[in-house]
């Protein structure tokens, strides 16, 4: 697949479930992707990318920012407390804020910094043990505790299982979001995110299909 058929299943698909045009954004997930490809998307026009890893995008992304103008940065990964700070001044977005003493760090950094990325909280929707995230019981609490620290919460994000339907997790998300008047719904990866924007999808994290599979050592 190409960039630009994955735009046009996307407005397909916001056009299916009645959803504006353009009210769902694409990340490029760029991570493990040699620069080459990465440069490739920028110079058809796309802005929006994911990365998993505080490292790699740290290594990548200030010397494509000083060609690119407009480069929005979501970070996508497990984020380590220690690499908060640096997380904060790369990042526009971070996805995977999931649990307090990540909540507590950031809200101590904004403070210091006076700026602090837009947020979405990781939901570990089918209680896997190796996966981060807050589980859907203690979502609505964490939520709240985020609040009172001023955080600029956006939304939620989940991964689903792989062996379960992933319409059941994204609808999941969607009814803890809807309750906690959350807009942002960070869900649907390139298997499943046409699903995922009939469900409410904000954000859908697409990589291999638009980049080609992962090189990695490469």
């Amino acid at each position: 697949m190409t960039l630009d058929t994955i735009t046009d299943k996307i407005a397909k698909a916001e056009a299916a479930a009645g959803r504006p045009a353009g009210s769902v954004s694409l990340i490029a997930v760029s991570k493990v992707q040699p620069d080459e490809r990465v440069e490739a998307v920028l110079q058809e026009g796309h802005r929006v990318f994911g990365e998993n890893k505080v490292q790699e995008a740290a290594g990548k992304w200030p010397a494509f920012r000083e060609r690119f103008d407009g480069i929005e940065l979501h970070l996508i990964g497990p984020l380590q407390t220690n690499k908060a700070r640096q997380a904060m001044e790369l990042a526009d977005f971070i996805h995977t804020l999931d649990r307090p003493k990540l909540a507590n760090t950031l809200a101590r950094l904004a403070q210091e910094m006076g700026r602090c990325p837009e947020l979405f909280i990781q939901v570990n929707t089918g209680a896997e043990d190796q996966k981060a995230g807050v589980l859907p019981s203690e979502a609505d609490g964490f939520i709240a505790e985020c609040r009172t620290l001023d955080l600029p919460v956006r939304g939620l994000m989940c991964i689903p299982p792989v062996n379960e339907e992933a319409s059941l997790h994204f609808a999941l998300l969607a009814k803890i979001a809807a309750r906690n008047g959350l807009a942002g719904l960070s869900m649907g990866m390139s298997s499943d995110f046409e699903k995922a924007i009939t469900f409410g999808a904000t954000h859908v994290r697409v990589g291999s299909a638009i980049f080609g599979e992962r090189v990695v050592g490469g």
